[in-house]
């Protein structure tokens, strides 16, 4: 018998008391082992639209819903009694008549019911509803069930969130892709011979367990279901041969990291032999990356031995320690300390020290330059500041000082770690990895993608990256394809968000452009980029001094945790450490155990996590506080100050745009900003 569990039971199961999540995972572990044990309490719906509907009683008060045939039981959903047999009896499982898929449908009854009517002004234009010009033919080909044709019919821009909600997913996520002006792609069909739940678009709601370790796994995390309830879309580009490097974009929370661990596990499977590198570019998100694997691979000891999880940083390390011995490396403060004195040495010149180590990390070091002429002849793109051959001559004499300085003391500079090791590698023929997976990729810098390039010389599959160009926080952009790594024509763009609200998504997006493009042309549309999900509208909200800030966040976190969100499903983020006071004041006054985050990532269970918004990255949240958004905080006064090259205020702000982007879109459900008049220039086009 095939033992299968559905979306909407995980999303049931977490809006229980942990006793109650206790005994129901008991009972699931026990159904399980043995569904047809005398101890299971079944009993038999009446009254219900599926016939295959039957409750195990998991206590005195909550009841399990499941779908029992002769040749399989799938968990459905789990409440409390009267809750329960409600949901089973507006329920029904299914095949589609069009695509074949097993669906999950909401019976429909009455038009009232299904759509909630929003009043209308008398002045405001009667909406025309969204899809009349779509044929039967082509929305039963989206997924849409039979008896919902009339309803999608009749839904308006007000009344199109209420009814996606009852519709299968893939009905849902192709409906709002029609009404944002995209073209969605169409579910494969499959003949009535094939088992239903055998369709992509059933495996991604239905997932049979095979064991009891894969069960354990699909429980203990039940919010993270994305980890293995892939959609077609993901799985096809996951299990994709491509014939060079790869690279899959998408705005916050369209699962580009789940296409990337499972890209990493799809390779390792597929060549037993291989070693793979599961890469980002710091410790931190490398750490949030081996925590997911292990909740997606539990206890594949065949894969996990194989599969090395680490930052590009760590690895570079590694590798030059091994080839020659511990490397020494130059701190910025070291590098700002030799400019300074060679700069002294050389009568004559008017940069600033800022100009010069701006000049440095993004054009000397980061391309490793070392000679006059290799400065002379280089593009320095992104430096728009122009400068002469007079004074460049001037430039590389402070340089060559601090070049030789650096050589002398046996130092390196982390650009001069990852060529060395490049270099290393390319001379000796060595591939520590066939498979290299880089998550995060829009911040690895010039030097990490030469590294990266030259492990990717083994196999023309064998890199892949995944990133988001709205969230490039580290880096100055660059051309991929002038290091080699050409990936024209193999670039893809998720545009289905399953993590944040539709609300919440369509109020970050307003921090960004339509459309991003890097430095080789390759363009990612963020347009018709749609969430799955409704949820209500982010506030935005401004105070006279910190002691009302303090006050309203306190209480807004205090409202969360009565309805029922757990501390660790609330983040709180701030621009820069200063800050931090205010974000910890807030969390203490709440009732609630701050943590703030460091390497490890993964907040701790029961405390509120707090940290600042560079921090963010890779992390998930029901509910998220973005505070101390003011005015020279938010952007950063000191970097404002500190610049030197007039294209430099345009990469302050915009990467400063990117960290607010991040931070507000690491929340699910709920998102809170406050700020103490005067605010930041950013909420203005948070809220137009």
């Amino acid at each position: 018998m095939e033992f299968r569990i559905a979306d909407t039971f995980t999303d049931s199961l977490v809006k229980l008391t942990s006793q109650e999540q206790k005994a129901v995972k008991t009972t699931a572990f026990d159904l399980q082992l043995n569904p047809a044990s005398a101890g299971m309490r079944f009993h038999k719906l009446d009254r219900v639209k599926d016939p295959n509907f039957w409750s195990v009683s998991i206590n005195m008060d909550i009841r399990l819903i499941v779908h029992r045939t002769e040749t399989s039981l799938l968990l459905c959903y789990v409440d409390h009694h009267d809750a329960a047999y409600t949901w089973a009896s507006r329920r029904k499982i299914e095949r589609h008549p069009k695509t074949g898929a097993a669906q999950l449908v909401e019976v429909r009854e009455r038009v009232e019911e299904v759509i909630v009517q929003k009043p209308v002004e008398r002045t405001a234009p009667t909406k025309l509803p969204l899809f009349i010009k779509v044929s039967d033919d082509d929305l039963l080909s989206y997924g849409v069930p039979v008896e919902w044709l009339d309803d999608v019919r009749q839904a308006t821009e007000d009344t199109l969130f209420d009814l996606v909600d009852r519709l299968p997913q893939e009905a849902a996520e192709a409906l709002l892709e029609l009404a944002t002006g995209g073209k969605p792609q169409k579910p494969t069909t499959i003949p009535t011979s094939i088992d239903p739940f055998s369709h992509p678009d059933a495996q991604r709601r239905f997932r049979v367990m095979t064991n009891m370790e894969e069960l354990e796994r699909a429980l203990a995390f039940p919010w993270e279901k994305w980890t293995v309830f892939l959609h077609p879309a993901q799985r096809y580009l996951v299990e994709r041969d491509y014939t060079g490097p790869a690279r899959i974009s998408g705005s916050a929370g369209t699962g580009k990291t789940i296409v990337a661990l499972h890209r990493a596990v799809f390779l390792a499977r597929r060549h037993p032999q291989a070693r793979l590198l599961l890469t980002t570019f710091s410790d931190a998100l490398a750490n949030a990356l081996q925590v997911k694997l292990n909740r997606f691979i539990g206890n594949e000891p065949e894969v996990s031995n194989r599969l090395v999880v680490c930052s590009i940083q760590r690895i570079a390390y590694e590798l030059y320690t091994e080839a020659f011995e511990e490397p020494k490396i130059v701190t910025p403060e070291q590098v700002r300390s030799l400019l300074r004195s060679a700069a002294a040495n050389v009568p004559g010149h008017r940069f600033t020290e800022s100009f010069l180590f701006g000049e440095w990390r993004d054009v000397v070091d980061a391309w490793q330059l070392d000679s006059w002429e290799a400065y002379r002849d280089v593009q320095r793109l992104g430096r728009k500041t122009r400068i002469g051959g007079k004074q460049r001559e001037l430039l590389w004499s402070i340089f060559q000082q601090v070049h030789d300085e650096i050589a002398q003391q046996n130092l390196l500079t982390l650009p001069g770690l990852f060529y060395r090791v490049a270099d290393y590698l390319t001379e000796s023929n060595e591939q520590p990895f066939d498979f290299v997976v880089v998550d995060e990729a829009q911040d690895m810098g010039i030097s990490e993608l030469r590294l990266l390039a030259v492990m990717g010389k083994r196999r023309p599959d064998s890199l892949f990256f995944t990133g988001d160009l709205g969230q490039r926080i580290f880096q100055q952009p660059f051309s991929w394809k002038a290091l080699g790594v050409d990936i024209r024509g193999r670039s893809q763009t998720l545009t289905i968000n399953y993590r944040t609200s539709h609300q919440i998504r369509q109020q970050a997006d307003r921090l960004l452009p339509k459309t991003l493009a890097d430095v080789d042309g390759n363009v990612e549309d963020r347009q018709n980029t749609v969430s799955v999900f409704n949820g209500p509208a982010p506030a935005i909200e401004l105070y006279a001094d910190l002691e009302q800030e303090t006050e309203a966040v306190s209480e807004w976190i205090a409202n969360r945790l009565t309805a029922g969100l757990q501390p660790d499903e609330i983040g709180v983020f701030v621009r820069d450490t200063p800050q931090l006071e205010r974000a910890i004041a807030a969390i203490k006054q709440s009732g609630a155990t701050p943590v703030e985050l460091d390497d490890r990532v993964i907040p701790a269970q029961g405390c509120i996590a707090v940290s600042t918004m560079h921090l963010a990255k890779g992390l998930e949240f029901r509910a998220v506080v973005v505070m101390a958004c003011d005015d020279e905080i938010l952007p950063l006064q000191e970097r404002i100050e500190s610049i030197s090259d007039e294209s430099d205020l345009e990469e302050v702000y915009n990467t400063e745009r990117h960290l607010l982007y991040v931070a507000c879109t690491r929340a699910r459900d709920y998102l809170l900003i406050t700020g103490v008049n005067p605010a930041s220039e950013f909420l203005d086009d948070l809220n137009h």
